[in-house]
């Protein structure tokens, strides 16, 4: 049992009082300490919104140019097609060459001009009326349009779709591009408010497959060859044969006497594998027009690209990845492209050995150490570099990992090595490896720095859209490896591998650099391959 205990009323009154003189004074203290901490509060706010305005105040002070200076516009809604605004503001450091005032005034003038002739309009329609009963109709104040038949492999697709738009911009031509294989899986649509693809039921589609060679009696060169083209007797259509096969007369389309005849024929169709933009510029009419749109010579493809060429949302996604995750969180990126040209191609041990001998060289990638260096290069912060290989063969970057791997670097940088993918044949018009194809395009114009192999139109691509001037890896001579491995370009221009022998009215085929300074031989080929530069 529990004792009971009792209290008197006068017991019970007095600890009442104590109670209320404690919880009194508790009150008194909390609301002390609350205006002492007031101030300290306060103070710590205002520190928070210090730091926050600060954060937002310096993203303000480095703005992202969307645009690009205005090459782009603005009239497209931003999601259906990401890459269009995002590549360069979030992705790509901003880049030193700006595009012309001229230029940016001259892909507005063209997008009205395309929204009016294009794809669904009456001019369009009246235009391939006359095609298809082959009547020429005249060209004062019609439309007239230059068709793009693709071909070939990705990289040679890119370069010839952009030189044949620049031939359109400077002849006030309307481009179509043909969509039967993959281009509109790659590519989202350049112009607002109308359409670039040639329309299915375009009414010589299956004579283009078929019987559009140079031996075709609407080619141009055939007809320079029979004289069966002058000014009273113009065609209402032209095929442009400009392939690696061409003949001098295919690229007569370039001169300027022959120019005055062709700019007549309301409807082009070309065909082509080669970046012909180096031509261009030995016609004075063109010449004229090009160095107001470019006042720097060497940056054609980089501006015209940046604004044809964008990636579906499908590519771009890939794209963007694989960047955040081996590319976006490091202190240097660097791109390698490897394409081996041999029919038995394939991991070749004289190839490896060039592409460390050019990029331990030329300090791209740190030398291995020594036992004796690696004990004193060991670091609590080491520098990050990751490596972004594109080859067919995944035996490369295989290679390259496991040197900086299995022995530390000379300078203590960790190196990564990635490869997105090794495919080992090449499936020109396969959806599926066109769009990897693209995707590690661009990922490698988002590089740093970027070797790649000679005479490859995917790197030509690559180092050109990402305003890069690479170094090129020489093309080695049966198993040997070339001594130098590899040679800085002094441009970032594409190159036309096959130019022709004459220039129109001087033979700038063998005196190019005579004539326009500025248009040399390539680097990266040892006979013919023409191409821009800015520096003379």
């Amino acid at each position: 049992m529990y004792p009971k205990f009792q209290i008197s009323g006068e017991a019970f009154r007095a600890l009442g009082l104590k109670m209320k003189i404690l919880i009194t004074v508790f009150f008194s203290c909390l609301l002390i300490w609350s205006i002492m901490l007031l101030p300290f509060s306060n103070n710590f706010n205002n520190q928070l919104l210090d730091v926050t305005t600060n954060v937002e105040s310096k993203e303000s002070e480095t703005p992202t140019d969307k645009l690009i200076g205005g090459l782009l516009t603005a009239d497209f809604d931003e999601g259906s097609c990401s890459s269009r605004y995002q590549k360069t503001s979030l992705y790509r450091k901003p880049s030193p060459y700006k595009p012309s005032e001229y230029l940016v005034s001259k892909l507005r003038k063209y997008e009205m001009l395309h929204k009016r002739c294009g794809p669904g309009t009456e001019a369009y329609k009246k235009a391939t009326e006359h095609l298809v009963h082959d009547e020429y109709y005249g060209s004062n104040g019609e439309c007239r349009y230059i068709v793009w038949i693709a071909g070939y492999g990705l990289g040679n697709q890119l370069l010839t779709l952009t030189s044949a738009f620049l031939y359109a911009l400077l002849t006030e031509r309307i481009i179509l591009v043909d969509q039967r294989k993959d281009i509109n899986d790659l590519l989202c649509e350049p112009f607002p408010g109308t359409s670039w693809l040639l329309p299915l039921d375009f009414p010589i589609v299956k004579q283009i497959d078929y019987g559009y060679n140079k031996e075709y009696s609407r080619c141009y060169g055939t007809m320079v060859n029979n004289h069966a083209i002058n000014s009273t007797s113009i065609p209402p259509h032209l095929y442009l044969h400009n392939l690696h096969d061409s003949r001098d007369e295919d690229k007569m389309f370039f001169c300027q006497k022959d120019q005055s005849l062709i700019d007549k024929v309301p409807w082009l169709i070309i065909k082509s594998n080669v970046y012909f933009v180096p031509s261009l510029w030995f016609n004075p009419t063109f010449h004229t027009e090009l160095v107001k749109l470019f006042p720097q010579k060497d940056n054609v493809f980089h501006h015209l690209a940046r604004y044809l060429l964008h990636p579906t949302n499908q590519v771009w996604g890939m794209v963007t990845r694989y960047y955040h995750a081996h590319l976006s969180k490091v202190d240097e990126t660097l791109g390698i492209q490897i394409r081996v040209f041999r029919q038995d191609a394939g991991y070749f041990q004289h190839v490896m050995d060039q592409v460390v001998g050019c990029t331990q060289r030329e300090k791209l990638l740190p030398e291995l150490a020594t036992q004796e260096d690696s004990k004193f290069n060991i670091s609590n912060t080491p520098k990050l570099k990751s490596v972004l290989v594109t080859s067919l063969y995944p035996e490369y970057s295989d290679n390259l990992k496991n040197m900086y791997w299995e022995r530390p670097s000379s300078t203590g940088e960790i190196i990564q090595v990635y490869q997105p993918s090794g495919e080992r044949v090449q499936q020109t018009d396969t959806k599926a490896h066109d769009q990897k194809a693209l995707a590690e395009i661009y990922l490698l114009s988002l590089t740093d720095n970027i070797v790649t192999s000679a005479r490859s139109t995917f790197g030509y691509v690559a180092y050109s859209l990402g305003g890069l001037k690479p170094w090129l890896l020489y093309q080695p001579t049966g198993d040997a490896t070339p001594d130098p491995p590899c040679v800085r370009s002094k441009s970032m221009e594409p190159c036309y591998l096959t130019p022709p022998s004459h220039g129109c009215e001087a033979d700038w085929g063998k005196n190019s650099g005579l004539i326009v300074p500025f248009v040399k031989h390539c680097e990266d080929i040892m006979y013919g391959g023409l191409k821009l530069y800015d520096e003379l």
